[in-house]
């Protein structure tokens, strides 16, 4: 049910129903315990929901931001990448997951978030072009680490990042068509942070207001 909730009306949640969902054949009383605190919230805010408020605009105008939390699975030691995808002034697309492999620094951890989030911009791209819309070019995309930035912006590499798989290259593409254009975001800015790891209660309500809110009164 979490599971569900996560997909089509509370992103907000997505962090913490994830780390639920790791241990789904093999939870103790711990993990028992945070299915309940999670439970516990979503019922006290069961007026909440996913807003969709788009603003008017004669083109789509297409928004992102992404981030990472290194080394923050504590039983693998693999990174979580998050993001956020706005269209319009609107959330339409959200994720937090675990990253496939291992990475061995916070700025490789946050460039295989920025791949995973142009995937995605690519991808509602072409589906809004293939209505016969137009889509704003380039497509910014909000990161707040500098060495990610670079890494993306630049096609040398050096002693720390030459092992880095190819497939989280495909930024680059983007960047160098023209597509996608990578702007620095405060971390006290950035809405995917609690899609990567757990947040103070006052963090975590500023980066929900705007797009989770109460049902409006009968």
């Amino acid at each position: 049910m979490l599971l569900y909730l996560t997909k089509h009306s509370r992103p907000e949640i997505s962090n913490a129903v994830r780390e639920l969902a790791k241990v789904m054949d093999g939870a103790n009383h711990a993990h028992m315990k945070m299915l309940e605190r999670a439970i516990k919230y979503v019922i006290s805010t069961k007026n909440k929901c996913l807003v969709l408020k788009p603003t008017n605009e004669k083109i789509w105008i297409i928004t992102g931001k992404c981030d990472s939390d290194y080394a923050g699975d504590k039983d693998q030691r693999l990174s979580i990448s998050g993001f956020v995808v706005y269209a319009n002034n609107t959330l339409i697309s959200w994720k937090s997951k675990s990253q496939r492999n291992t990475t061995l620094s916070s700025t490789e951890a946050e460039y295989v978030a920025l791949s995973e989030i142009c995937k995605e911009i690519y991808f509602i791209k072409m589906l809004i072009e293939s209505m016969g819309q137009t889509v704003q070019l380039p497509i910014k995309v909000f990161i707040d680490n500098v060495g990610a930035m670079f890494l993306a912006n630049n096609s040398t590499t050096g002693q720390r990042t030459k092992h880095i798989d190819v497939r989280y290259h495909y930024s680059r593409e983007l960047i160098l068509s023209g597509i996608i254009i990578l702007e620095f975001v405060h971390t006290l800015e950035n809405e995917s942070d609690i899609y990567t790891k757990n947040v103070g209660n006052e963090l975590f309500l500023k980066h929900i207001k705007g797009y989770v809110e109460d049902l409006p009164a009968e």
